[in-house]
């Protein structure tokens, strides 16, 4: 009976760093669009959690921060040189949350999401002027399930172009 137990506890184990693991993957293919080429690809209201930002991508946090991880700031500099491609660009960045933690709480960290993103831009030589922030918290979920995976991909800050 307790090597039964102790099956059952490494197999979860298991599939508990496996799907860990595989959320460090989304910002490089989180969209399979190309960058734009020209200004003309590019809608007003499109965005990077749909895939239509013209190449600008939705960046992904770990849980209860808003620091830049190593493949969040891989995918900021793409980002970067896709607006300073196209130097009318503005672009609106939201800050999202997963379920867990008050409303206050998840307003709070979603602004400091989209605050980090405008930060690492800026420092990357794109102008303040052409990038506003907004948080929705958890109020705004892209994926509605109730597990890590689900709460990964919620945990995020999404570019909205509202200019060209």
């Amino acid at each position: 009976m307790q090597l039964f137990k102790t099956s059952i506890l490494l197999v979860l184990f298991s599939a508990l760093l496996v799907s860990c693991g595989s959320t460090s993957k989304k910002s490089s293919s989180s969209s399979s669009k190309s960058s734009a080429s020209s200004l003309d690809e590019f809608s007003v209201n499109a965005d990077s959690d749909t895939g239509d930002a013209g190449g600008i991508q939705t960046v992904y946090f770990p849980f209860n921060s808003s620091n830049l991880r190593t493949n969040a700031i891989s995918t900021l500099d793409i980002n970067a040189e896709v607006l300073k491609k196209f130097p009318s660009l503005k672009i609106q960045v939201e800050g999202h949350c997963d379920e867990r933690g008050s409303v206050q709480y998840n307003l709070a960290l979603g602004e400091k999401r989209a605050q980090s993103i405008k930060d690492y831009l800026v420092a990357s030589g794109v102008s303040s002027d052409r990038i506003s922030t907004i948080s929705f918290g958890k109020e705004r979920p892209i994926s509605l399930e109730h597990n890590e995976m689900s709460w990964s991909k919620n945990r995020r800050g999404n570019f909205v172009i509202i200019a060209k």
